[in-house]
């Protein structure tokens, strides 16, 4: 359970260490679920005639939020709080934790609108009070500079990826064609700068706004433009399938070929992983292109709406894949950190990948019970994300188990079995709040 550029004993950054872990593809994945939402979120607001500036407005209240997030996520964490927790850093984290319910919960519609005020009110005046009063150790306050990097890639991406889908949206080849002048931008300037107009630009940021604004932040719509492409075609087929997604057996193919599909999905992401953290480069490259063919040759011929879906999607993740394994020499081999070509083009490509593998356990095998607590995660992911540092680890340490568990993790077996423990109380959680339609609208 680490980034391959983070390996075991030390567990430090490693920069020029290439390959992947499955840890590293949690980033990527949620850039690409992030980009994929996009023509969902958008078209639904377009279907009820939604003025175009308020869609615009929209789209930077939601960079908004997740910007407030960014700072007000590290602000309550309580190691961020105490080096070493009390009982009260502990109560101050979970405190913290509840302000973000009134900022961030979607109100139901029903609820009159001073009620709703008032709430939202409340819960911001809190966040407020917070940032004013809170002191961290050395006696320093709220500063701008304390944020989360991730949830301020993940700013820029719900604004400029969804900017990027509201001016192509019927336009692909303008969609890709954007995504080249990314790449453009971002080869002039790594792994080396290039003197130039186009490196004024990649550098240039608002001092305002450096702690939230980079263009180098923008190379990630590689990640998410495929995400947005993936999205419209999951769009197409919810618009084209029966009622509540079902599927008619009596027209498609064979279940062992849905097995034989859905097995070559997952195992693609193992062979990808294994073999570029091993970096057996030659190998894993034509193991891929054979599993790819092999994958190709059984998509074709869909004889129903999901078939499509699924030859469509396998084409995108094939094209993906091969262009992240063109680009792996490039910049020393693939990385997470810094990111490589590669690793934004794998990592979609797998994202795909992994698509089509669960929508056939769900949507084909019924299998949609058994995994009703990952969707679950799936559709509330800000309370998951905060919830393990401000909600699950603050009550154990206050109910004195955490004490208990950090005493039993003496081995690496026993350290995986704690960690899954403490993951499976956050998925607990964010499943109960999920299906009691407590949502946080990021």
């Amino acid at each position: 359970m680490y980034h391959a550029q983070e390996p075991p004993p030390q567990f430090e950054w490693i920069g020029d260490l290439p390959g992947l872990t499955w840890v590293d593809l949690v980033f990527p994945f949620f850039l690409f679920a992030m980009g994929a939402a996009v023509p969902f979120a958008l078209t639904r607001r377009m279907e009820c005639q939604m003025p175009r500036w308020k869609l615009i407005a929209f789209i930077l209240e939601r960079g908004f939020l997740l910007a407030f997030f960014a700072l007000f996520i590290v602000a309550i964490r309580p190691y961020e709080l105490n080096h070493l927790p009390t009982a009260e850093t502990w109560l101050l984290a979970l405190l913290g934790f509840f302000i973000l319910f009134p900022i961030l919960t979607r109100l139901p519609e029903a609820w009159p609108l001073a009620v709703k005020i008032s709430i939202r009110a409340a819960g911001w005046l809190a966040a407020l009070s917070f940032f004013a009063l809170v002191k961290y150790p050395g006696g320093s306050g709220f500063g701008l500079a304390r944020n989360d990097i991730i949830i301020v890639v993940l700013a820029n991406m719900a604004v400029f990826g969804s900017l990027t889908w509201l001016l192509t949206r019927q336009n692909l080849l303008l969609r890709v064609g954007l995504l080249g002048l990314v790449l453009g931008i971002r080869l002039s300037n790594l792994p080396h700068p290039t003197d130039g107009w186009v490196h004024d630009l990649w550098t240039f940021s608002p001092p305002q706004l450096q702690w939230i604004y980079k263009l180098y932040y923008l190379q990630y719509l590689c990640i998410v433009i495929p995400g947005t492409i993936a999205g419209d075609l999951i769009l197409q087929w919810t618009k084209a399938t029966r009622p509540a997604g079902e599927i008619s057996l009596a027209k498609s193919w064979p279940l062992l070929r849905y097995l034989g599909v859905g097995t070559l999905m997952f195992g693609l992401v193992v062979v990808l992983l294994a073999g570029l953290k091993a970096r057996w480069l030659l190998g894993t490259t034509l193991v891929t292109f054979v599993l790819g063919f092999v994958g190709w040759k059984l998509v074709q011929h869909p004889r129903n709406e999901i078939e499509g879906l699924y030859k469509s999607l396998f084409q995108w993740a094939l094209y993906w894949l091969i262009l992240g394994l063109v680009f792996e020499p490039y910049e020393g081999g693939i990385k997470k950190d810094h990111p490589t070509l590669s690793y934004y083009f794998i990592t979609s490509g797998l994202a795909i990948c992994v698509y089509i593998g669960f929508s056939i356990l769900i949507d084909v095998f019924q299998q949609k019970r058994r995994l009703r607590w990952l969707i679950d995660n799936g559709q509330n992911p800000m309370i998951a994300y905060a919830g393990i540092n401000n909600f699950v680890v603050p009550l154990l340490a206050l109910t004195g188990v955490r004490e208990w568990l950090t005493y039993l993790a003496t081995s690496p077996w026993r350290g995986l079995c704690t960690g899954t423990f403490i993951t499976l109380l956050v998925a607990l959680t964010t499943s109960f709040l999920t299906r009691k339609k407590i949502f946080w609208r990021t």
